[in-house]
């Protein structure tokens, strides 16, 4: 809502910019009414600083709904300002005063449906595919930019001056295609419109099917079901066959053309784009075909004031010079005005108006009865009118006119239409102020007003309605917003588990494998601190055995050297320096044998040495292989163990997941068929309602007929009395004359006589007379309370019928829509189970493949961990094999001997 309207001027700045800032009280003049309709009124107007005549909507958005209201014109002042097509109204601009938007656009004489109320019956068919052929090129611009009108009828069909179609009244416009608002007038409403919160969405072809229905208005003067109820006309619209043009007089591309564009299923009905290029709109026709019908609605307007002004001159004249007319002369002279007067308009095939629409009216309701045609009362004028007023008539200038109102018309939105002072001033006013072109009468605006007002209870029901289905959408719409944001929500928090449950995974293996590193680390510390110490054994007992075989050698060479000593003490023989050489010879023989038994040692020493180091370098390896196959059955193993978290994780996941899309679906269509069960009780109460009104209506009708047949009986009476006095008359001449003869003829002594008897005779005729006037009158009264009798009857049982018949549409069309909602929920049901179904088919064999998979991986790292080690032992044994040691692998490790 603005902040502010006061001159025009509002705080938002977020809508600042769509409105002007002057006063248009003050911008604006000569406001004339020339529409009415449930958003307010459309005057004529002129700019007094351009002097440019304009047409002014003006809509309050104040009282009831008055958000709902102000973004109503938020919307189609946005709406407006976007288009830019010779076919659409021109937008000027929108002003802001007291609560009320005025929305200024180019004027119009007037729509489509006032052809209609003008000449009281159907459009010529050339005419039709004129205004047909303007419209499709409004709405196929509309529907290139992805806009739907919505409200598509001849009352929202424009005609300018020289002749130019023009689409109107975007009140009920969508910006964005598809769409799925329950917004229309009833009759002209698509089947998908009225399904559209129960079985989706639709497009711009709703606009096709307003616009055959539009033919056939046009065609027809009234749209298919206009008899019939509103309510019950959404629902014959939604489950029965489509309406076709009735005559068989219309040619076969006019009934083709409609056929196309009342095709039931919207993805077989052409597009507008696609209607351009039928015959019906392709064909030849006169350039000028629309500017002469113009043309001569604007002189049957003329004609219909014209005549208008002069019945309230002869009503003043009479006032002035005789007092007001008594009822009984009114009908009188009304009478013989119907049956001296034919209609100037030519129509002989007039009935009696039924459309209500106006130039610019977006009312979604409409009169459910026929509209008694008031024009015929105004065409029916005296005869003999006062030659002073047939001079000032016939001397009134052939202008375009309607109507005119007061000045002040715009600060009363309903004044009165006829002057009803008895001033003479008053009446040359009347005929004497401005005038503007149109092809709208005065008593076809006034008829519109008495409507809007009389009708305002079944606008209001109607209004109602759509209001309570735009709440409905606006619920589903919230509800599945709201659903949507928990499973969103619901993804996310899955989502991060997941998430969460990886990185743990992650960190887990990424401690495992520092774990393994430093274990690793350690071993190889350990395995070298064992190698170092195992060589250090090694050494040092070799070094030990080899302390004791140099000492064992020595305690030889001292026993070997004493013995010989001995032996060559004991032996005398031999010189003492041969003895000498022999002792030296026998030395070094046994330091040389004491030499070579040392190397050997020592070369035995290093063999053994080399191969139980390289033994034991072999063993370390293979203890170290079997280390890193313990570590990588230790990962592997982790890693089937995070990877049996995940999925049950992900199976936990998956379940909660379906649990929370079958209780949202659930909700979904709890509330959805909560929303259908109050839609079809509002119905049914709306239906009851329309029913009960009906029929009071009937009642009152039919008490105002009782009320009226006295007079009626009076006058038949006063017609049966003086047909009754007249026979009076005749007797009393015919005794007269019978008197005089008897008295001529008889002597006078019997006159006396004679005329008693005559005197008799002619009392017992009039009492005979007298009653046979009674019975007549008796019979008579019998006669006609019998015929109205009958005739309430048979109304009665007509309405009664009809009124079934409804009730039965209705209760037939609501159990169509809960079977059809029913199906959805079935098939929503099955499409859900489905994909719960695939998605836990491709979460199990997510599953599989990953464990088939973490299964590869295992056994391919173990194969490629043994090949390698099997590589490494067979070329750490190969190298030992070069080096001379062999089988190292079935070695005992030495612990004293190592000779």
């Amino acid at each position: 809502m603005p902040s502010s309207t006061r001159k025009g001027v509002i705080k938002d700045q977020e809508f600042a910019e769509l409105f002007f800032k002057e006063d248009p009280e003050e911008l604006f003049c000569d406001l004339h009414e020339i529409g009415h309709g449930s958003f307010g009124a459309v005057y004529f107007a002129r700019n007094s600083r351009s002097n440019e005549v304009v047409a002014i909507k003006k809509m309050s958005y104040n009282g009831k709904q008055t958000t709902e209201k102000w973004q109503d014109i938020i919307k189609e002042v946005k709406f407006l300002q976007q288009l830019r097509h010779p076919n659409t109204i021109e937008y000027k601009g929108c002003y802001l005063k007291d609560n009320t938007a005025w929305l200024v656009m180019e004027y119009c004489l007037g729509s489509a449906s006032d052809l209609l109320e003008v000449h009281k019956k159907p459009l010529q068919e050339v005419e039709i595919a004129a205004i047909t052929h303007g419209a499709l090129q409004g709405l196929a611009y509309l529907h290139s930019h992805n806009m739907i009108h919505r409200d598509v009828k001849a009352g929202n069909i424009l005609l300018t001056e020289p002749g130019q179609v023009k689409l109107a009244d975007f009140g009920s416009a969508s910006v964005a295609s598809p769409a799925n608002s329950f917004v229309g007038t009833p009759y002209w409403m698509a089947p998908e419109v009225i399904l559209a919160m129960d079985e989706g969405q639709y497009e711009g072809k709703v606009d096709v099917w307003s616009l055959g229905i539009t033919c056939i208005e046009l065609a027809e003067r009234k749209p298919p079901l206009f008899n019939m109820n509103a309510m019950s006309a959404l629902y014959h619209i939604a489950q029965n066959d489509s309406p076709t043009l009735q005559s068989t007089e219309w040619s076969d591309p006019f009934r083709s053309f409609v056929d196309y564009c009342l095709l039931k299923i919207p993805q077989d009905r052409p597009s507008s784009a696609e209607l351009l290029q039928h015959d019906f709109v392709r064909r030849d026709r006169p350039p000028s075909v629309l500017i002469d019908l113009i043309q001569r609605t604007k002189d049957a307007v003329r004609e219909l004031d014209n005549l208008q002004y002069r019945k309230m001159k002869k009503i003043l004249y009479q006032e002035k010079h005789n007092g007001p007319l008594t009822e009984s002369q009114e009908e009188e002279e009304d009478s013989e005005q119907a049956s001296g007067k034919t209609n100037s308009l030519g129509s002989n095939h007039s009935i009696p108006s039924t459309s209500i629409s106006t130039g610019s009216q977006s009312s979604s309701i409409n009169s459910m009865q026929e509209v008694m045609d008031e024009s015929s009362s105004d065409i029916a004028m005296m005869n003999d009118y006062d030659s002073t007023l047939e001079s000032e008539s016939s001397s009134a200038p052939k202008k375009d006119h309607v109507f005119i109102r007061d000045e002040a018309v715009h600060r009363d939105p309903r004044p009165e239409l006829r002057p009803t002072s008895s001033d003479k001033s008053q009446a040359h006013n009347y005929r004497n102020r401005e005038r503007f072109a149109t092809i709208k009468s005065a008593s076809l605006v006034t008829r519109q007003i008495h409507e809007h007002e009389q009708e305002n209870e079944l606008r209001e029901q109607m209004s109602g309605y759509k209001r309570m289905r735009r709440q409905h959408q606006k619920q589903l719409i919230a509800l599945e917003n709201k659903l949507k944001a928990e499973m969103d929500e619901h993804r996310l928090k899955l989502q991060k588990e997941v998430e969460t449950q990886a990185n743990n995974a992650s960190i887990e293996l990424e401690k495992l494998a520092k774990k393994h590193a430093i274990h690793t680390e350690k071993e190889t510390k350990t395995a070298a601190a064992d190698e170092k110490k195992f060589q250090q054994q090694i050494s040092a007992q070799q070094k030990k055995e080899l302390t004791n075989f140099l000492d064992n050698q020595k305690k030889q060479y001292k026993l070997c050297k004493e013995k010989i000593k001995e032996e060559m003490n004991e032996d005398h023989s031999t010189p003492k320096k041969e003895k000498q050489e022999r002792l030296s010879k026998h030395k070094e023989n046994m330091q040389h044998t004491q030499a070579e038994e040392e190397a050997q040692l020592l070369s035995q020493q290093r063999v053994f040495y080399e191969r139980n180091c390289r033994a034991f370098k072999r063993k370390i390896m293979t203890k170290r292989h079997e280390f890193e196959q313990e570590q990588i059955r230790e990962e592997l193993n982790k890693k089937k163990t995070q990877k049996e978290m995940e999925h049950a994780m992900l199976i936990r996941h998956d379940e909660s997941t379906q649990e929370l899309e079958y209780r949202q679906l659930k909700m979904l269509q709890k509330l959805r068929m909560d929303l259908i069960r109050l839609q079809h009780q509002t119905e049914l109460e709306n239906q009851i309602e329309y029913n009960s009104r009906r029929e009071r209506e009937l009642h009152r009708k039919h008490v105002m007929e009782l009320r009226q047949q006295p007079k009626n009986l009076k006058a038949m009476e006063m017609q049966i009395k003086k047909q009754f006095q007249d026979t009076c008359k005749v007797q009393t001449k015919q005794y007269k004359a019978l008197r005089n003869h008897q008295l001529e003829v008889t002597p006078k002594n019997e006159h006396k006589t004679i005329l008693k008897a005559l005197k008799d005779e002619q009392i017992r005729k009039l009492a005979i007379l007298a009653e046979q006037y009674e019975q007549s009158i008796n019979e008579m009264m019998a006669s006609q309370a019998l015929r109205l009798d009958e005739a309430q009857e048979a109304e009665c049982q007509a309405l009664k019928h009809q009124l079934q018949q409804e009730m039965e549409l209705l209760n037939a069309y609501q159990s169509k829509i809960k079977m059809q909602t029913e199906a959805q929920h079935e098939r929503e049901l099955q499409k859900l189970e489905q994909k719960v179904s695939l998605r836990r088919a491709h979460l199990e064999q997510k599953i599989e493949e990953e464990l088939a998979s973490l299964q590869k991986e295992r056994t391919e790292r173990i194969k490629h961990l043994l090949e390698r080690q099997e590589r490494e032992i067979e070329s750490f044994d190969m190298e030992s094999t070069r080096q001379g040691f062999a089988n190292l692998g079935t070695l005992d490790y030495p612990k004293e001997d190592y000779r």
